[in-house]
């Protein structure tokens, strides 16, 4: 068992705590909030929890073994390299750093002090998101494109853009789900108040083959959608977040294409290009909360020396990326190779 402390009580630290407070093979030690009523609150609800303001005070308890950090962006890498140069594991929120300088430094000393470096990509822990993997790695062919939606009305971030609050938890998804990785970006949005970071965005992915993607992400959205569809060579996957049972469904749905050279020299589409429309099925979810398997897993690999589904080599592909598009952004869309990722002022 070990003891890990909670730095950030605001909107996803209560989460973080209660599931630490349930987790087999973790005890809650502390919890470190700026602001006194959160603290009072978890002294309530956690009575014998150390609580304080001081992450020094964490930091020196030989009681924690890891940190887990739900502070704003800009602070995550202070804290964490913090946390590690004092001996503990970490698991952080998503995303793991503000640029792909601080995010490899994380990386590299986690790898130096041979500690646990863990982001909170929450849904590769979910039994949708795993059952996508399975499905893309075994049945569903090669696959064409990678296309989601996440909009709805808010909540706006005034520190971050709507491409670092909420693609970032489709660019984990698809950094998880395909076998791929991108080799360019290119982005487009718009900020609707002024001085604040864009809160619409529409970013593409370009990968070595013929495999596209496009995520969609809108804070000024009517309705609130989470939808992500993957199309395959044998198969498609509709992924609905927002279905109660059903998240998933495939469709055993497509083209084929015939290789007859006569019809493709005469461009023939209608001999070349032939539809497939069989039967749809739901596949049987794992239920459990995402949070909870996330964090026994952030446990048992401290405690067994092994590395996280969502490691810090992951949270710094899904931040190069998003450095990449906000550069791309910056430019009305220019594509942006990844290998020539650099700091936007």
């Amino acid at each position: 068992m070990i003891g890990i402390a909670v730095v950030g009580y605001g909107y996803w630290g209560p989460n973080l705590v209660r599931n630490i407070a349930e987790c087999p093979n973790a005890k809650l030690i502390a919890v470190c909030d700026l602001r006194a009523e959160r603290l009072t609150a978890v002294s309530a609800r956690y009575p014998g929890v150390v609580v304080t303001d001081n992450f020094e005070q964490v930091l020196s308890n030989p009681n924690v073994d890891a940190v887990a950090i739900a502070t704003p962006v800009s602070s995550h890498f202070q804290l964490a390299m913090r946390a590690m140069m004092a001996g503990k594991h970490v698991f952080i929120e998503k995303p793991i750093a503000s640029t792909v300088e601080e995010a490899q430094r994380l990386v590299d000393e986690a790898a130096r002090r041979n500690l646990v470096l863990a982001v909170d990509h929450t849904f590769v822990h979910t039994g949708a998101v795993k059952k996508m993997q399975e499905l893309v790695k075994d049945g569903l062919g090669g696959v064409y494109y990678y296309d989601s939606v996440r909009v709805n009305l808010g909540l706006f971030q005034h520190d971050v853009s709507v491409l670092w609050d909420l693609a970032v938890h489709d660019l984990s998804i698809m950094d998880y789900v395909l076998n791929e990785r991108p080799v360019a970006v290119s982005a487009t949005g718009m900020s609707h108040v002024t001085g604040q970071p864009a809160n619409i965005a529409y970013l593409n992915l370009f990968f070595p083959g013929k495999l596209i993607a496009h995520i969609h992400v809108n804070w000024l959205a009517p309705v609130k959608v989470r939808r992500t569809l993957v199309g395959g060579t044998n198969k498609m996957i509709v992924y609905d977040d927002l279905e109660p049972s059903e998240k998933i469904k495939v469709y055993d749905k497509g083209i084929t294409v015939s290789e007859n050279a006569e019809a493709q020299r005469q461009n023939a589409y209608q001999q070349m290009v032939g539809y497939r429309s069989g039967d749809m099925w739901a596949p049987k979810l794992d239920m459990t909360e995402a949070l909870s398997s996330e964090l026994r897993e952030f446990a048992d690999c401290v405690i067994n020396k092994k590395a996280p589904t969502a490691d810090g080599h992951a949270g710094l592909r899904v931040v190069r990326i998003l450095e990449a598009a906000t550069q791309s952004l910056a430019q009305r869309g220019q594509v942006i190779e990844l290998d020539d990722v650099r700091r936007v002022a």
